[in-house]
């Protein structure tokens, strides 16, 4: 397994690095931390006195060195550690395509900088990777390189009712068992989202949510090894976010999400549910793409 960290010399980026080093310490996986940087611009011929871009390029590339060098010199010599540079002009784009040549199973990026200590806020590259990257992406919450657990503990899985989400169900699956951690199966009820006019529960729908938690960890039992620890539970709250804060979570917990109906094919979207979830969490969130048909 393989884990492409995002970095940049930012709180974001040792944010980034920390929960890759976790993640890879938990699944036993190869760290590559990458730095993008942008191509060489063309100097104008006609300019009177043309810009070195050459000697631009070179500082740029010695700094991002400078960087890498550092981030890596932090981590712990039990994790194998690979630094790269890549161009390109689109950092979200860069990245991606470094994660195709490189066979990378799961982007690492953290959040902006500027909100509320272990609240995830994202910026304009985590944003797009968020609604373009093919494969997972964990993202680590601010502060989680001074805070963060150094392995995970427990994988929550929010399972929805719509169709489309046997590849999060699948991946989630598959991580706890190579990590040997249990996996805990989450039903959210949100009274806003389905009936705005109520002020308490309707009892039908955390109902029906018990049912399909019942069915959801029934199917995960036939599936893991005898004796694999699993667990459902539902919560219930005026909105999502309520529901979600409701749900006990430790340090080393990480959430797992799928992507948004609106997603294309093996393409990972963050929908609007997750995107609460993620407001709601002060721990790393990993976001799945969305299967093929």
């Amino acid at each position: 397994m393989k884990l492409l960290v995002a970095y940049i010399a930012t709180s974001g980026g040792e944010d980034a690095v920390a929960l890759g080093a976790c993640l890879a310490r938990t699944f036993d996986a190869e760290l590559e931390i990458c730095i993008v940087i942008p191509p060489q611009p063309e100097s104008s011929g006609d300019a009177p006195e043309p810009i070195p871009v050459e000697q631009l390029t070179d500082a740029l590339d010695s700094a991002a060195r400078q960087w890498l060098d550092q981030a890596a010199s932090r981590l712990p010599d039990d994790i194998e550690t690979t630094t790269t540079i890549a161009e390109h002009a689109n950092p979200a784009e860069g990245l991606i395509v470094q994660a195709h040549r490189t066979g990378a199973d799961m982007l690492v990026i953290g959040g902006a900088g500027g909100g509320i200590r272990g609240r995830h806020t994202l910026g304009t590259v985590v944003n797009d990777i968020l609604h373009s990257s093919p494969i997972p992406v964990a993202v680590a919450p601010p502060g989680f390189a001074h805070l963060g657990a150094k392995e995970v503990r427990q994988i929550s899985v929010a399972i929805g009712h719509r169709p489309g989400t046997r590849l999060l169900f699948d991946t989630a699956l598959r991580s706890g068992v190579r990590a040997d951690r249990p996996i805990r199966l989450i039903s959210l009820v949100a009274i806003d989202d389905v009936q705005p006019w109520r002020t308490e529960p309707d009892q039908h729908a955390v109902d029906r949510a018990r049912v399909h938690a019942q069915q959801t960890l029934d199917r995960a039992r036939a599936q893991l090894p005898p004796e694999f620890p699993v667990s459902s539970v539902v919560a219930s709250g005026t909105t999502i976010e309520e529901a979600v804060e409701s749900l006990e979570w430790q340090d080393g917990d990480v959430v797992m999400v799928g992507s948004s109906r609106l997603a294309a094919p093996n393409t990972l979207f963050l929908g609007t549910t997750a995107a609460k979830i993620l407001r709601a969490v002060s721990i790393p969130m990993i976001v799945v793409p969305k299967e093929s048909p």
